[in-house]
């Protein structure tokens, strides 16, 4: 008797692993090509026209244009802004510590209130400086321009950036603390090592 329940079990297990298993063939929907807001597309163009492989255009979506360029180039990028596309001032200036690749991103936001078609429109113009790994602000390689020239609006922002994260603006009137102490000798706060005392 046993043997037949073996017998059983044997074709049983025989019969399923003989039979191919096939998956369903899903099919990935087509991808269809992204299209550009077209105002925002023809801004962008205009900067890559007058710039060429100087300027790296990093995203056009509704409203918003955002272009990459060397510190080298920022100043005449910023100008062209203003005086070709007529941007008229900077909104805000943020800045962003990339410690793993040795530099610090400064992001300008600019914006129009004096031409109707770009009162909805940021021009995002971002560049980045050198990092260093023992800072100390306004004496070491972490530089750019300044566009405070260009821009009036950049005074207090560049000042911040200055103190925040130790980018020293190369021109600019007033490179003084705005909110720290003048006798601050710490890293300056918002780079990612700053550590708070007693932490």
């Amino acid at each position: 008797m046993s043997s037949d329940s073996e017998k059983s079990v044997t074709e049983v297990k025989s019969t399923t692993e003989t039979k191919p298993t096939t998956k369903p063939v899903v099919k990935k929907p087509e991808e269809k090509p992204v299209e550009l807001p077209t105002f925002e597309k023809n801004i962008s163009e205009k900067i890559v026209e007058k710039f060429g492989d100087k300027v790296e255009v990093a995203f056009v979506k509704e409203d918003r244009v955002r272009i990459n360029v060397s510190k080298e180039n920022i100043h005449d990028v910023a100008e062209f802004i203003r005086d070709g596309l007529n941007y008229d001032h900077v909104e805000s200036v943020s800045g962003v510590d990339y410690p793993q690749d040795k530099e610090i991103e400064v992001v300008y936001h600019i914006g129009s209130y004096t031409e109707p078609s770009l009162a909805r429109q940021v021009l995002v113009l971002a560049t980045r400086a050198q990092r260093e790994e023992n800072p100390i602000p306004g004496n070491d390689a972490t530089k750019l321009p300044t566009l405070r020239d260009i821009f009036y609006s950049v005074e207090f922002h560049e000042r911040e950036i200055f103190e925040m994260l130790g980018v020293y603006f190369n021109g600019h009137p007033d490179n003084r603390r705005l909110l720290l102490p003048e006798d601050w000798a710490d890293l300056p706060p918002l780079r990612k090592d700053f550590a708070i005392k007693g932490r």
